[in-house]
């Protein structure tokens, strides 16, 4: 299958899960608007793929639905941590440009403290909005050359 958008995740608050959306609309210098992480800074929008998430059930953790690491878009078919920082996605409408992978866990999220571990310090990565868009569910994600 093509790379795509398995799913468009906001919080409305820090330190909650996020939570399932029909759209999410992404807004240069910002990320996304009514996201709780939204901001002028390099990790606007976090990344995760539906198979690193897979990885974590099958090591027993039960529940996990897309949103549950924090992840504003949930992707399947690309290997997102492979990317290189400056990699430019196109996906649906919009353009990310990757600026981190992965990150430091400072606070210890449920599914850590369920099983010692959690795959999004090593396999999540963060975008910055570099053009405008509306993202949806099944929209498709294109590397950029």
């Amino acid at each position: 299958m093509k790379p795509h958008v398995v799913a468009v995740n906001i919080s409305e608050k820090k330190g909650t899960i996020k939570h399932p959306v029909p759209e999410i609309s992404l807004k240069i210098d910002h990320g996304i608007q009514g996201d709780a992480h939204a901001g002028n800074w390099h990790r606007q929008i976090s990344l995760l793929a539906q198979e690193s998430i897979d990885k974590m059930t099958a090591l027993g953790v039960k529940g996990l639905t897309p949103g549950i690491f924090a992840e504003n878009i949930t992707t399947a078919d690309i290997e997102l941590f492979s990317l290189p920082v400056g990699t430019r996605l196109q996906v649906g409408e919009a353009e990310l440009e990757v600026t981190q992978i992965g990150k430091e866990c400072h606070h210890h999220c449920q599914v850590y403290r369920q099983i010692g571990m959690c795959v999004m310090p090593a396999e999540g990565i963060f975008a910055k909005v570099i053009v405008e868009g509306t993202l949806r569910a099944g929209d498709e994600i294109r590397i950029l050359p």
